[in-house]
C-alpha cells in the first residue's frame, strides 16, 4: 500500500529551469541594506556569494499563495502536509564568477525527501538541488543545495531542543538589529512572502513563535558579508551553513568569524543575545 511518505517520494527527480538577468538594480539595494556606502554596479562587476538570492524570484500569482505566505503545496515542491516551513541550511560551490549583466538560468531538481519522527512530531526534510548557468555555459558557475524542514504545528508542552553555546573566542564579531525594516527589505527585494519574517500577528498566534524570525538566508548573507568586510580579497570556494536556533527580531544578535591557521578557511557563526548558536558555517578559500 502507498504511504504518505512514498507520496511525497515520488517527488525526486522533479526538475525546473527559469531564467533570468543579473541587472545592477537589486546589488544596489541589497548593498544600501547591508549598510555599505553606494558602489559601483556596472556591467561585469562581480556578484557577492549568495547574492544570487536576489534573482530567480518565486512570482507566483495572488491567487497561488497559501495561508502562510508561500505558494500552495504541490507545485514544484512536494505537498508536505505540515504547517511549518523552515530553511534547515544549504551548501554551495562557487565555480566560477557570476557577474551583473549575465544572462542566468537556474534548474532545480528535487535531489531527496526524508521523514522521520523528532521530539515534537514528525519532520519531512526536502533536499533541492540548484544548478546556476551563465550566458549559456554547458557547466554551472554555482551548485547549491538547499535543505528545507517541514514540521507540525506547535503544541501546548512541546520542548525546545537544549541551546547550543556560541563559541566564546572570535576574531571578528558585529552587532546586528533586527528591526522590521530590515526584515521587510530583505523579504521585498527576494520576493519571500512567508508571513513568519513580517506579520506579527500571524507569526506569534498561529504559530506560536515570541517575535518575528530572522530569514535564515539573510543571517547566512550576513555572515558572508562579516567576512567580506574582514577579507574584502577573499574568493571563496564553498560555504556550508546550518540554521542550529530561530533568532527573533526582540533583541540585537550577532555574527562572528574566526579564521583557520593555515589561511584556507573561515568557521562563522551567529548567536543570539544570551550568546545561544544560532548558525553555523563554514567557508572553504581557494
Amino acid at each position: 500500500m502507498t504511504t504518505p511518505t512514498d507520496d511525497l517520494r515520488a517527488w525526486i527527480g522533479r526538475s525546473e529551469t527559469v531564467h533570468d538577468t543579473i541587472n545592477p538594480t537589486p546589488v544596489a539595494a541589497l548593498t544600501a541594506t547591508l549598510d555599505h556606502p553606494a558602489a559601483d554596479t556596472a556591467a561585469g562587476t562581480l556578484l557577492p556569494p549568495l547574492w544570487h538570492w536576489l534573482y530567480f524570484l518565486p512570482l507566483h500569482r495572488q491567487s497561488d499563495i497559501g495561508a502562510d505566505g508561500h505558494a500552495k503545496r504541490g507545485g514544484f515542491l512536494p505537498p508536505v502536509p505540515l504547517p511549518r516551513r523552515m530553511w534547515a541550511g544549504s551548501q554551495f560551490d562557487f565555480r566560477t564568477p557570476i557577474r551583473v549583466g549575465d544572462a542566468v538560468a537556474r534548474t532545480s531538481t528535487i535531489d531527496d525527501v526524508s521523514t522521520k519522527e523528532g521530539r515534537t512530531g514528525t519532520l519531512v526534510f526536502v533536499k533541492v538541488r540548484h544548478e546556476v548557468r551563465c550566458n549559456g555555459a554547458s557547466d554551472p558557475a554555482l551548485v547549491e543545495f538547499h535543505d528545507i524542514v517541514y514540521r507540525d504545528a506547535q503544541q501546548p508542552g512541546d520542548v525546545a531542543p537544549p541551546p547550543q553555546a556560541a563559541p566564546a573566542q572570535a576574531a571578528w564579531r558585529r552587532q546586528i538589529v533586527p528591526d522590521d525594516v530590515l526584515l521587510f527589505r530583505y523579504s521585498a527585494l527576494t520576493f519571500n512572502g512567508h508571513r513568519i519574517h513580517y506579520d506579527r500577528q500571524y507569526v506569534t498566534q498561529v504559530e506560536g513563535y515570541p517575535g518575528l524570525i530572522v530569514h535564515g538566508p539573510l543571517i547566512a548573507t550576513l555572515l558572508l558579508d562579516l567576512l567580506r568586510r574582514e577579507m574584502p580579497a577573499a574568493d571563496v570556494a564553498s560555504f556550508r551553513f546550518k540554521a542550529v536556533r530561530p533568532t527573533f527580531d526582540l533583541h540585537p544578535f550577532h555574527v562572528q568569524g574566526e579564521p583557520a591557521a593555515d589561511g584556507k578557511s573561515v568557521r562563522l557563526w551567529a548567536s543570539d543575545h544570551e550568546g545561544w548558536l544560532t548558525m553555523d558555517a563554514t567557508v572553504e578559500l581557494r
